[in-house]
């Protein structure tokens, strides 16, 4: 046996002399020998690119990677498995997982291939353009029911002088009026695959929920403005208008600017001052203008007889413009000035348009209904109208 074991040692082919047995003894012995020196050289070198690295984020890393790529990196079951096994040979952890790169079912990369890039950018810039909504100066009440009613007592009760011995006459009674204010419904479904969600270093989720709610305020803002009332709320543009102090009830009042599509060539300002004092004096103690950037740039060049500009410009962060000391809220769903054009509203907006909505967004998230696609659902209900015709004037681009 020792002749036998020192001729293999030197190379000698003495497999003739060896049993079966002692053949696969010696083959395992020497292949665990070149396996421990294979394990040992991969742990050294994983061991100094670890060091390196380490090195190199001291001296030129400043800023750590975004929370949700580095906890994608590290959760993800094959990475756990593939990282065990480089270093301890341990392949338990690889069976029935595939060993792939990150990619996306749909090649058209704008449909979430940017988003499945190794370094991207940490947020997602939106190209949008924002705009305030008249939520801002309307009265905001939650229900819920199906609708909201607003009771209106715009006729006035009967009263007069009486004397110690004249009997006293029956006076007129105040009549009601009652709006109601049906609730629509906004609504939404988009979708992302299986895959993006799991492995995209961004919350999907929680971009696409941003997103729903931003969609949801845009159209809202338009459809009070604009809305015609049929499945959704009814613009306060949208009604009939007549000259200030022919209006009727269902109507708003104007004021003209004495010239088509613009203001007066020589007495521009007027026709703002007539606007602020068309309106009641009840409600033009909480009035606000209304007019979207391109008015806003005309109006804000106007002046007054001694040359003073009507507008003025919020003295602290995050106050309101005003104009002829009133504020003005930027709305872009106003339109622009043209000939005969409602493109400047005044009024007490609290007292004006009602909104009325649920207290909150409904979200399902259904990953069966489209496999392998998961489909986020998402419902609000709001409604809008006019609850004061007296309480709000436009401004017309007319002659008249």
């Amino acid at each position: 046996m020792g002749k036998t074991e020192t001729k293999a040692r030197s190379g000698t082919d003495v497999s003739r002399d060896l049993t079966p047995a002692q053949e696969v003894k010696t083959a395992l012995a020497d292949f665990m020998g070149d396996f421990n020196s294979f394990q040992t050289d991969i742990s050294t070198k994983l061991q100094q690119q670890e060091e390196r690295l380490t090195m190199l984020d001291r001296k030129t890393m400043t800023a750590a990677r975004p929370a949700l790529a580095t906890a994608a990196e590290t959760d993800a079951p094959h990475q756990k498995a593939f990282n065990a096994y480089l270093r301890s040979g341990d392949d338990d952890g690889l069976r029935g997982l595939e060993l792939e790169g990150k990619a996306l079912s749909s090649a058209v990369a704008g449909d979430g291939g940017y988003l499945l890039d190794p370094q991207t950018a940490e947020t997602i810039k939106s190209t949008l353009a924002s705009t305030a909504s008249l939520r801002a100066l309307a009265s905001v009440v939650t229900v819920e029911a199906t609708s909201f009613d607003v009771l209106i007592d715009h006729t006035d009760i009967g009263a007069g002088w009486a004397t110690e011995s004249d009997p006293v006459t029956e006076t007129g009674t105040p009549q009601i009026d009652r709006i109601t204010i049906p609730l629509h419904e906004l609504s939404a479904l988009p979708k992302a695959s299986q895959r993006l969600l799991d492995d995209s270093a961004f919350d999907i989720e929680g971009w696409l929920a941003s997103r729903i709610v931003d969609k949801f305020n845009r159209a809202e803002g338009a459809a009070f403005v604009n809305g015609d009332g049929l499945d959704k709320p009814k613009g306060f543009l949208t009604y009939p208008a007549s000259a200030d102090g022919t209006e009727l009830w269902g109507e708003l009042g104007y004021v003209a600017t004495g010239a088509d599509g613009g203001f007066d060539a020589t007495n521009p300002a007027d026709a703002i001052v007539d606007l602020v004092y068309a309106l009641g004096a009840r409600y033009r103690a909480n009035g606000s203008f209304v007019m979207n950037s391109k008015t806003a740039g005309v109006v804000r060049k106007l002046k007054d007889a001694d040359g003073r500009f009507l507008w003025s410009d919020g003295l602290a962060a995050g106050e309101p413009s005003r104009l002829m000391g009133y504020p003005v809220l930027v709305c872009e769903d106003m339109p622009d000035i043209a000939i005969g054009s409602s493109s400047i509203a005044f009024g007490d907006f609290a007292s004006g348009y009602t909104i009325a909505e649920r207290p909150d967004i409904r979200a399902l998230r259904d990953p069966f209904s489209a496999k392998p696609h998961v489909l986020f659902y998402a419902t609000k209900r709001v409604g809008g109208d006019v609850s004061d015709f007296k309480a709000i004037k436009l401004l017309k681009f007319a002659i008249s």
